[in-house]
């Protein structure tokens, strides 16, 4: 699918793994959406690719619409939509004093990763079918999900953030074949341990990725939010590429801590 000319949803597009998918998106001639949370970080970014921010929490159905109107509102056709925004922390099911994982907050991140996502696919979807069919095809669109390693080999403390995955995993064929008779491809990317601003700066913050990084058989580093922006243009562009789910986690196998 060609991305030039076309208007982009990129949710959790200000930091991080959205922000590197926005610019690689806005590289290739793509009108950037970022719906985020972080209006200073967003406007800025909006800014420098010539793309719009929208303040939007992904699991709020009135605020992805408006996002996704943003994008309609472009003037360009909607074809693309990237769910990069999450959340995510660690507690054990029943921690070793015996209490019980609490079940607003793994409600919570059901709510913004799992539920978010679903927004996004949904309503991204239905604008999508709306556009006029490009190439020999008929494409309208393609919609890249991320999930996570977490989400097949979950750790210790991971099973609100596991289950919320494992759902995004668990939506991409499903999701691939509600949309294909619009003409609209579905994939997701499940990220091994990339290096975001999560684990922070300085010398301790290098310290603790180099151990993160200690068990990845090649390249023995974390991976980058670039190489996982690459991948999600690749996803987009290749019109044969529907129903997957991508491992970008250089071999990494999770132990269970």
């Amino acid at each position: 699918m060609e991305l030039n000319g076309v208007a982009a949803l990129v949710t959790g597009g200000a930091s991080g793994l959205g922000e590197a998918t926005v610019k690689e998106l806005a590289s290739a001639g793509a009108t950037t959406v970022i719906a985020d949370l972080n209006a200073e970080l967003g406007e800025a970014l909006a800014k420098e690719v010539g793309g719009v921010f929208v303040t939007t929490d992904v699991s709020d159905e009135n605020q992805v619409q408006a996002a996704v109107q943003a994008a309609v509102d472009t003037g360009k056709p909607l074809r693309v939509a990237v769910s990069c925004a999450g959340i995510g922390w660690a507690t054990r099911t029943v921690n070793k004093e015996g209490t019980p994982h609490d079940l607003e907050s793994y409600k919570k991140v059901i709510e913004v990763n799992l539920i978010g996502t679903f927004n996004t696919v949904r309503l991204a979807g239905a604008a999508m079918s709306k556009t006029e069919p490009v190439g020999e095809d008929g494409e309208r669109g393609a919609i890249v999900n991320t999930a996570s390693l977490a989400g097949i080999e979950g750790q210790i403390g991971q099973i609100a953030y596991s289950s919320s995955k494992g759902g995004i995993i668990g939506m991409t064929v499903p999701a691939a074949r509600d949309l294909a008779a619009a003409g609209i491809r579905v994939n997701t990317i499940a990220p091994g341990i990339l290096d975001t601003p999560i684990y922070g700066d300085g010398p301790g913050s290098e310290e603790f990725k180099q151990k993160l990084a200690a068990p990845v058989p090649f390249p023995k580093r974390l991976g980058t939010p670039g190489e996982f922006g690459h991948l999600a243009r690749t996803l987009l562009e290749n019109s044969y590429l529907n129903a997957e789910v991508v491992r970008i986690d250089g071999g990494l196998r999770m132990q269970p801590k």
